[in-house]
């Protein structure tokens, strides 16, 4: 789900060469309200536990949840900032036929206990008041959550630092934290800049509509304040059409890629079956012995052909951490320690930690008989 920001990846600390390592800590989170922000979306309050939870601005928590018979995990990016909440919250759009993300709506309260993975993810950045810098943000529908985590707290704690958002919707009425853009705005005027561009506009409507295509684009480019150009940064979050015509858009203004961000948001298990049927089809996956090292216990598991590292070990009940099973939110981040291990999706690691051995296990697939992975 996740993957990237101003945090590059490049700069992640290397994990330690130690055997040691620590499962992703679990809470048990009491729903404190929800807020219904649009018809198809609700933001969920948590209130901290006793061990509070820590958390950056961008990052996403895991939602746990048994549906069906079966336990279900979605990540969702939090839009709560650390340095202006009191209690934890993210926010949920129903998708058509989505398991969990209309589960939620239709059956949680305020006083459900909700089990959760510890905050996870890159797309966030270090807050320092004496930064000066310029963020450009590209936001879609609920691609907006982890924006209004990071916009609260640039705000808040960086008083040089402006922020210009354009953000995408379907009509008025889908747009999420409208009511709290326009207060941000006018309580740091001049500082914040949003931009509303609607698919289905009303007959009044002042701004933008249409689909954000390179054309909108460009006239929309013209519009950000030329402030601070060497200190901007470019992030962006929503449907990846709308995200490859803004990665188009930024390269013909020969904007550096370091300076450009994307998080991802993709359902559990999107293109898993087609992604299994070539991974089957591929002459060097045959069943594979591969020994897994875990919250200080060591595990062997017989990987098929058409079956990831992370399935098969869940099959024989280990419970490994994940998140997005899709190889973006790298909550399932490994280091291989030996022999030699084929990904179906590369997207969610930079290539120094490809380089230094880094493999997802969700999407993982071993080619040699060595395989030694050593999660923590």
């Amino acid at each position: 789900m996740a993957f990237g920001l101003f945090k590059k990846k490049e700069n992640t600390p290397a994990a330690s060469n130690k055997t040691e390592s620590r499962g992703p800590h679990y809470y048990d989170l009491a729903v404190k309200n929800i807020i219904n922000e649009t018809k198809d979306a609700i933001t969920i309050v948590f209130e901290h536990p006793a061990e509070k939870v820590n958390y950056k601005s961008g990052q996403f928590l895991t939602l746990i949840i048994p549906i069906q018979g079966k336990e279900v995990r979605r990540a969702y990016s939090l839009c709560s900032s650390p340095f202006t909440d009191s209690d934890l919250a993210v926010t949920v759009k129903r998708v058509d036929k989505g398991l969990m993300s209309n589960w939620l709506p239709d059956n949680l309260k305020a006083g459900s206990k909700v089990k959760v993975m510890e905050p996870m993810g890159q797309f966030t950045t270090e807050f320092k008041t004496d930064n000066k810098r310029h963020l450009i943000m590209f936001a879609g529908g609920s691609g907006i959550t982890p924006m209004m985590s990071i916009i609260k707290s640039t705000l808040t704690q960086e008083p040089n630092s402006i922020c210009s958002l354009i953000y995408c919707n379907r009509d008025i009425d889908s747009i999420i934290f409208k009511d709290a853009f326009d207060q941000l705005q006018t309580t740091y005027e001049g500082r914040l800049h949003v931009i509303h561009v609607l698919d289905n506009a009303p007959m009044n409507w002042q701004g933008y509509s249409g689909l954000l295509n390179p054309e909108m684009l460009k006239k929309l480019f013209e519009r950000i304040p030329e402030w601070g150009i060497d200190n901007s940064t470019y992030l962006m979050c929503g449907p990846e059409g709308m995200m490859k015509n803004v990665e188009t858009l930024l390269e013909q203004h020969s904007i550096p890629k370091e300076k450009v961000f994307k998080e991802s948001f993709v359902q559990g298990t999107i293109d898993k079956d087609s992604k299994a049927e070539s991974a089957a089809t591929d002459n060097e996956l045959k069943t594979r012995e591969v020994t897994i090292r875990y919250d200080g216990q060591e595990y062997k598991v017989s990987v098929p052909p058409n079956s990831t590292i992370l399935e098969t070990a869940l099959d024989q009940g280990i419970d490994l951490p994940y998140s997005c099973q899709s190889g973006l939110c790298t909550a399932c981040r490994g280091k291989a320690l030996s022999g030699k291990v084929k990904l179906d999706e590369e997207e969610g690691l930079s290539q120094s930690e490809r380089n230094e051995g880094y493999v997802l296990t969700c999407v993982g697939h071993p080619l040699t008989d060595d395989v030694v992975i050593e999660i923590g």
